[in-house]
């Protein structure tokens, strides 16, 4: 009997002492949601963009949003921006928002004593910015990004051209164009940026901010004065996919704008 009681009073105590079963840690959060769906129409659209994410608020309160009409650019003796882009290998991504190219590392320009690295490059139809009131076809945005985090942003307008002559970057990156939304299409050819550069290297600069949420501002904009030409056919294969994804005019705020002298 006193043996049993022993043991018993071993078992309780044992069960006291011994460590609870652990829980399953839960995941662990990631940082941050997913970012809010957005869009150019509705009630994803523009005018909604900084309801959809408290992180877009600076897409209804910024003071240096873009893109803006460029208008009385101060004429100065700016410097000439010193592209160094080379012919690259590239994937392109349909991002279910515009056509974007990612070209490998190694691109980039130097302005103003700063160098910036190329990221990606994409389209909006028609262009968002706009020249003395006038809006364009169409216009890409190279978008770059310096050792501290700073966007620079070069906007080449593009245009209908009075012959068929393709644009010879865009016929390549269409010439790549994935079958499905949110596929990054690696090519097995390379493109040269330069190609899609303007002869005329005179450009309008500017502050102002990412033209899509969550509307970062503090962003350097260099918007080329020539426009690039491209062929009707060009032209409307984009407009197939984004009959329209251009933000509207944001106001100027009284900001300064340059616009170079010169045409280097």
């Amino acid at each position: 009997m006193a043996e049993r009681l022993s043991t018993q009073a071993e078992g309780a105590a044992s069960a006291k002492t011994a460590p609870r079963a652990l829980k399953p840690a839960k995941p662990a959060k990631t940082a941050g949601k997913p970012p809010a769906h957005w869009g150019y129409a509705g009630d994803i659209g523009p005018e909604r963009w900084a309801e959809l994410a408290p992180e877009n608020k600076l897409c209804a309160v910024g003071t240096r949003q873009s893109p803006i009409d460029i208008r009385e650019g101060l004429a100065v003796d700016l410097e000439t921006i010193a592209f160094d882009y080379r012919s690259s290998s590239f994937s392109v991504l349909d991002n279910g928002h515009t056509v974007q190219i990612n070209v490998a590392p190694g691109n980039g320009l130097t302005v103003m004593g700063r160098r910036y690295e190329l990221q990606q490059f994409h389209f909006h139809r028609p262009s968002e910015e706009r020249i003395n009131g006038k809006q364009f076809d169409m216009a890409a945005h190279l978008v770059h990004k310096d050792a501290q985090g700073r966007l620079a942003i070069v906007a080449v307008l593009l245009e209908r051209g009075k012959d068929d002559k393709p644009q010879p970057l865009v016929q390549t990156v269409w010439a790549n164009l994935p079958l499905e939304k949110g596929e990054a299409l690696p090519a097995q050819v390379q493109i040269d940026l330069n190609q899609l550069l303007p002869a005329e290297r005179g450009y309008y600069t500017f502050m102002g901010s990412m033209t899509t949420p969550p509307c970062s501002e503090g962003v350097l904009w260099m918007v080329m004065r020539q426009p690039v030409a491209m062929t009707a056919q060009q032209l409307g294969i984009f407009a197939r996919l984004y009959p329209m994804n251009a933000r509207p005019l944001q106001a100027g705020s009284g900001r300064l704008i340059k616009e170079s002298l010169g045409t280097p």
